[in-house]
């Protein structure tokens, strides 16, 4: 059985280019609602940035967050898959939010 971490590293792998997902989405898709921190938790200790993409999880809102490699690194791999920050926020968020599919 997996770890929760490696759970949600799984779940990051789905993130296209392009788009973004939230701690507390991530958190709903790995069936623990109110974990979100405990997600922001496993993207910091994630061994295979950028591979899995953490830096495509931002906070509700579309704020940036924070990035175990510095959130101007974020937001440069962001910009890279043609994802836009303004003051802190991901510009469209709505329309490049991510959301995982449920059963």
């Amino acid at each position: 059985m997996p770890s929760f971490n490696q759970k949600i590293w799984r779940l990051i792998d789905k993130i296209p280019a392009g788009k973004v997902s939230t701690y507390k989405e991530l958190a709903r898709a790995a069936g623990s609602p109110n974990a979100f921190r405990a997600v922001g938790n496993a993207c910091s200790a994630n061994p295979n940035a950028p591979k899995t993409p953490c830096h495509r999880v931002v906070s509700s809102g579309g704020k940036i967050g924070g990035y175990a490699h510095g959130v101007e690194r974020k937001i440069r791999l962001l910009a890279s898959e043609g994802i836009r920050v303004a003051d802190g926020k991901v510009t469209g968020f709505e329309e490049r939010l991510f959301r995982y599919r449920t059963l």
